[in-house]
């Protein structure tokens, strides 16, 4: 029998192909990119890809402080910020070079979008000009220290802007990898060696791991609840990394709701989760409580503000002040994916002992996506992905931030939060934030890559993202390493 199970595994992997005898390295992802436009991508999934297609004046080092990357700056005067090219060679993946006409036309596009959840951010710029082919100035309205660390917008070829070229689906920029095609799955292409990449969206968890298992993908990140990650740590020819991670995961409120807007149901919320059990029993290893959206080793990180620890008997006080007939009905919103759903159903089951009833609706991701940008919740679950500067809190708090000029998503307004990030006073902000609740923080999820043994060079960050197909490298298997693995996974 365990001969006939061997035989069995081993035809099923000759059947599905097997991945070494093929160049490409094949991924499954829990979400696909939603919009390969930097101007407009604000999904996890298209902002990791975005990185890679595209790069950017500024990027970050390990502390999150801004580090040249296609530009190094000078500040001129305090309004007056020149950036010069530091690759002035550097190509498009059309071939055409990249200079600082295309470095203005990128943000001069921006600044006129409408719609775009990301044009906000710089609306302090009152005025870009080419000084020579290497050379931009940005002219500002006030003052900014930070001025530099808000540019990492991917930059996009000039004619193709002024073209309106679709960059949503057909991007050309000029990273590390180039974009080949894009029918259900996505195809790119390594610029160094050529290496091909093929992105392929599995919802289900289990079925991710059974094709990696299978070798139908060479490798998958995140988004697998822990018995799953525990179960290929077990798995011969399956390597796992893990790191502490650093993306912030919250529920979200919409404060125009006559329940959620009332600040004692939130702080009763924040009090009906038992964050500790959370993390111990259904999230991976490298998980962490979390206060605010920068974590506490960042730069601009709050390390004092006060947690709202797990009391049901609390929660139900604040609601009884708040004027709530009990038991509090709300409705949650979150994704299909098994996990978020998971998550929702524990938080609803300790809810319910602070005399809460919580109603699950889990959406396919565009239409949740889509409600939770035009307010339409009372509650909801998300992560802020990649998060490296403070200015974050403008993007997600001030009052002018209400969606489409950016994800103030709970329409939350209130005019000392607005004057402390006016002030870029980071840390009275996030103290603000934490006690007016617009979000309930909840943890940072921890970070893991699952991948066949025959790659090697990738490391995985605290923030998901995927550079390390920059330097992955797939080798081929031998006839006898696909025989042991097949018998190991029949076994």
């Amino acid at each position: 029998m365990r001969s006939f199970i061997f035989l069995a595994v081993f035809g099923l992997l000759a059947a599905c192909g097997r991945p070494d005898a093929h160049h490409e390295i094949r991924m499954a992802l829990a979400q696909a990119p939603i919009n390969l436009d930097p101007r407009y991508a604000s999904d996890a999934a298209s902002e990791r890809v975005n990185r890679l297609i595209y790069r950017a004046l500024v990027d970050f080092d390990e502390a999150s402080r801004p580090r040249p990357d296609l530009a190094d700056w000078q500040v001129i005067a305090p309004d007056h910020y020149r950036f010069r090219l530091s690759h002035a060679d550097s190509r498009f993946h059309d071939g055409t070079s990249l200079d600082a006409a295309d470095v203005a036309a990128t943000y001069h596009s921006l600044l006129a979008l409408k719609d775009s959840p990301h044009t906000a951010e710089f609306a302090n710029i009152s005025s870009i000009s080419v000084v020579n082919d290497d050379t931009v100035d940005f002219f500002l309205h006030q003052p900014d220290d930070m001025f530099p660390s808000r540019l990492i917008m991917g930059i996009l070829p000039a004619e193709k802007v002024g073209a309106k070229h679709d960059f949503s689906r057909q991007p050309v920029g000029n990273g590390p990898l180039r974009f080949v095609s894009w029918k259900g799955v996505l195809q790119l292409e390594r610029i160094a060696d050529g290496q091909a990449f093929l992105l392929q969206e599995v919802k289900d968890p289990t079925v991710r791991v059974l094709k990696l298992l299978r070798g139908e993908i060479d490798m998958l990140q995140g988004d697998l609840p822990p018995e799953l990650v525990k179960y290929l740590k077990r798995q011969a020819g399956i390597r796992l990394d893990e790191v502490s991670g650093s993306n912030y995961s919250y529920l979200g409120f919409n404060l125009r709701d006559a329940q959620t807007g009332n600040l004692l149901v939130r702080r009763a919320i924040a009090h009906a989760i038992d964050r500790r059990a959370i993390l111990r029993d259904v999230l991976v290893g490298g998980s962490r409580a979390a206060g605010a959206i920068l974590p506490p080793e960042h730069w601009a990180g709050n390390r004092n503000l006060p947690a709202y620890d797990y009391d049901p008997q609390l929660a139900r006080k604040l609601l009884q002040e708040a004027g709530v007939q009990l038991p509090l009905k709300l409705v949650y919103k979150t994704s299909t994916d098994a996990q978020r759903v998971r998550l929702a159903t524990v938080m609803q089951a300790q809810m319910r002992d602070a005399g809460i009833e919580l109603e699950i609706l889990s959406l396919d991701w565009g239409t949740f996506f889509d409600d939770v940008k035009h307010g339409k919740f009372q509650l909801y679950g998300l992560t802020w992905v990649g998060i490296r500067t403070p200015e974050i809190y403008r993007l997600a708090f001030h009052s002018q931030s209400v969606p489409p000029r950016g994800a103030n998503r709970g329409r939350f307004g209130d005019s000392v939060t607005d004057d402390l990030i006016a002030r870029a006073d980071w840390h009275a902000v996030s103290a603000r934030v934490n006690e007016l609740l617009p979000y309930v923080p909840l943890w940072y999820e921890g970070q893991f890559v699952a991948m066949r043994k025959n790659l090697s060079d990738y490391a995985i960050k605290p923030d998901g993202n995927w550079d390390g197909l920059a330097t992955v490298r797939k080798t081929a298997m031998s006839q006898h390493q696909w025989a042991e693995s097949a018998r190991a996974h029949a076994d």
